[in-house]
């Protein structure tokens, strides 16, 4: 078995694994299994009321978890896959653990081949949010993982060095950029045109 295929497997059995992106490592679980999610908090050591991403093949897949307006639909259009996170209102399937009670969640298609084919071969969202403790730096390089965060995980996907930069995080329904990372500037411009 593939090391994608493992870390799909262990996905799907509801447990953690590492993957790259095109900005930093992440750390994927099944986002729509309430209790892989609060295993996600667990190793992050994350306070609850911080709510975590998901990340999803398409576009189209979006969908499936997500109430999207005209606008959020242009905006995903011209901005995934990429490095952007889109806040958009959540559908039932979304567990109340993920958005921390919020009736948003974060939408990511990652500009990554192996996180595309992650989420693809996991047959599920799943939990965009970096693979390290929270306060600590994020990882670029598998073997830059803090061996103790290594050890809460069934799967390491290692798709070599990662640039490091973080995605921006964007409420296009109130035209809000929540943190800037790359593509800000870009995304700006989108919202105050559109």
């Amino acid at each position: 078995m593939s090391e994608l295929e493992s870390a799909a497997a262990a996905i799907r059995s509801g447990e953690l694994v590492v993957y790259p992106t095109e900005t930093v490592y992440g750390l994927g679980a099944n986002a729509v299994d309430a209790d892989a999610v609060e295993r996600v908090f667990e190793a992050k050591g994350r306070d609850r009321s911080k709510p975590i991403s998901m990340a999803v093949p398409s576009v189209p897949a979006a969908f499936e978890y997500v109430r999207a307006s005209s606008r959020e639909r242009e905006f995903m259009a011209a901005f995934l896959p990429g490095p952007v996170t889109v806040l958009c209102r959540r559908r039932e399937a979304v567990p109340d653990v993920l958005t921390s009670g919020r009736d948003r969640v974060g939408i990511r298609v990652p500009d990554h081949p192996l996180a595309l084919r992650l989420c693809e071969r996991a047959g599920t969202p799943i939990t965009a949010t970096s693979a390290n403790e929270s306060g600590s730096g994020s990882v670029r390089r598998p073997d830059a993982l803090d061996p103790a965060f290594r050890e809460r995980v069934a799967a390491v996907v290692d798709g070599g060095e990662t640039p490091g930069t973080e995605s921006t995080v964007v409420d296009v329904s109130s035209g809000t950029i929540h943190r800037r990372g790359v593509r800000a500037d870009e995304i700006e411009r989108w919202l105050e045109s559109h």
